[in-house]
């Protein structure tokens, strides 16, 4: 490496995108700097397949800059010199180099966003220049969301979500959104039945034994199955654009009527699994909305289905960024419900005869993903029911899920699945007995219990823990105007029935290990 080099520019694991201004012209005197450390790997028990993705794709990027004539110092896993720690491996470079400037892409994550404020100031203080440079991929400011409901008494998605769509004049006739309303949510609720049929994995087959293998000496924990062998999420750019390709082309015209739907034989449906390609920045969330929107303008996908999809991006994922900078770090150890049960062994094997948790989290272990239902209404409504500890279950997503990181799950897991914050982002707990699951899925068929039994042996849990959920959390709950008829439902039951659904309750809670 030459010796002319005077500027470092650190990439970090979820920053690979090539297309960033940082890489619009070499220039011999910057330094590119990534590094794959047991800091970043260690934190969280990470699922074996989030762990191999974000290697592998950071060593795509690294590739791409390195062709392009960029200089680049990558830290593998395995590098003797690698001392597995973000201002360890930068000062060994100030040290190797005469260092007159640092720069870093805003990271996402509260703890990084700390540690690379701390890097910058202890470099300031020996001399180095430093800036922090935006990542060019979001659509809103960290602190757009904030500002907007600083003056109101309740933060609401919808709010957030029709501003957005003016100010990137999205499905928009004038200032009216098209089709006369912003959210067709209620159109998109339909249970899958076998047809049309679940479209055909299209992503690429890549093989990352060697990758693993080193992973594995390096003797990083992981849990989840590897797939090392047929590994099948996109490593570049190049691959995301095609799967978003075949996305819109082949499955986002069915996706809006099936996307709370959920079945054994077929656990993606019509999901685009684009989120990794997103978070980690392969894809640019604009061009993905403007994807979507383009196909509803040419006729080939229905205006529910279009606005449906356009409405996680452009609406959720921008707005719980917004809270989870507004509200970090106390957010992070919010218990407004004061729950402390430890997760079930089963949260690690799905060896549960709940046949909806069991296929959920079994899918979670084999693929690293699971869609928004059943990470929120089967996995999320059970640990809400039960009471488990949401900083432990916040700590299980964040590792389990290949599209998990801290700023986007955060607030998905403690405010929206488990009602943490006390209300800042869910108006109501998202809890439901299995009623619910049995509409949306074929979960119940062959379950090991009963979804028609509220108490007994062989009844399904969720049905005397949403009750009894109610129940301990009256104080809560019984004044939410989102909770219609279940406090006066509660005072018709009888003082009998009640009680066996809170013994029952009690029980299923107290014995989650044999659930």
């Amino acid at each position: 490496m030459s010796e002319t080099i005077r500027h470092l520019r650190l990439v970090l694991g979820d920053q690979l995108n090539p297309e960033h201004p940082w890489f619009q012209t070499p220039d011999p005197e910057v330094l590119i700097v990534m590094m794959e450390v047991r800091q970043e790997t260690d934190y969280v028990l990470h699922h074996a397949q989030k762990i191999i993705a974000i290697f592998a794709g950071m060593r795509r990027l690294a590739q791409q800059l390195s062709a392009r004539r960029h200089k680049v110092r990558y830290f593998k896993i395995s590098d003797r010199a690698n001392q597995h720690s973000i201002a360890a491996n930068l000062q060994q470079l100030c040290q190797q180099y005469r260092i007159e400037k640092f720069s870093y892409q805003l990271p996402d994550e509260w703890r990084l966003d700390q540690q690379l404020q701390q890097i910058a100031a202890d470099f300031e203080k020996a001399g180095i220049q430093t800036s922090a440079d935006d990542s060019a991929h979001f659509l809103s400011a960290r602190d757009d969301a904030q500002r907007l409901f600083s003056q109101r008494q309740r933060w609401l998605m919808e709010s957030f979500y029709r501003q957005m769509r003016v100010r990137y004049q999205v499905l928009m006739d004038g200032n009216q959104p098209v089709g006369a309303q912003w959210n067709f949510d209620h159109d998109n609720r339909e249970a899958w039945r076998g047809t049309p049929a679940e479209p055909q994995d299209q992503r690429p087959v890549q093989d990352h034994r060697l990758l693993w293998e080193e992973i594995q000496a390096a003797d990083v924990k992981s849990f989840g199955e590897p797939s090392a062998q047929r590994f099948r999420w996109p490593l570049d750019r190049d691959e995301a654009l095609q799967q978003l390709d075949f996305f819109i082309r082949e499955v986002l015209p069915h996706f809006g009527r099936f996307q709370d739907a959920m079945h054994s034989a077929a656990p993606r449906l019509f999901h685009s699994l684009l989120s990794f390609a997103l978070n980690v920045k392969m894809l640019h969330p604009l061009e993905v909305v403007r994807a979507a929107e383009q196909a509803f303008q040419n006729g080939a996908v229905p205006l529910a289905s279009a606005e449906g999809f356009i409405r996680q991006i452009l609406g959720w994922r921008e707005y719980v960024r917004g809270i989870y900078w507004a509200a970090m770090p106390d957010y992070a150890q919010q218990n407004a419900l004061q729950h402390a049960q430890s997760l079930p062994p089963w949260f690690w094997n799905g060896q549960t005869g709940m046949r909806c948790l069991s296929q959920s989290i079994q899918a979670s272990l084999q693929h690293a993903h699971a869609h928004h239902i059943q990470r929120l209404m089967v996995i999320g409504n059970f640990a809400l029911l039960a009471g488990l500890d949401p900083q432990e279950l916040h700590h299980w997503y964040l590792g389990i899920y290949i599209d998990a990181f801290e700023w986007v799950e955060l607030p998905n897991t403690l405010g929206m699945s488990q009602f943490a914050d006390g209300g800042l982002l869910a108006t109501k707990p998202y809890v439901s007995t299995s009623a619910y699951i049995h509409k949306m899925s074929d979960y119940c068929k062959g379950c090991a219990y009963d979804r028609k039994q509220k108490t007994g042996e062989e009844a399904c849990p969720f049905n005397a823990m949403y009750w009894d959920f109610f129940l301990r959390h009256r104080e809560q709950f019984a004044r939410n105007p989102r909770l219609g008829m279940i406090y006066p439902q509660l005072a018709k039951m009888k003082d009998e029935d009640k009680t066996a659904l809170q013994l029952r309750a009690a029980w299923c809670r107290s014995h989650l290990d044999q659930l």
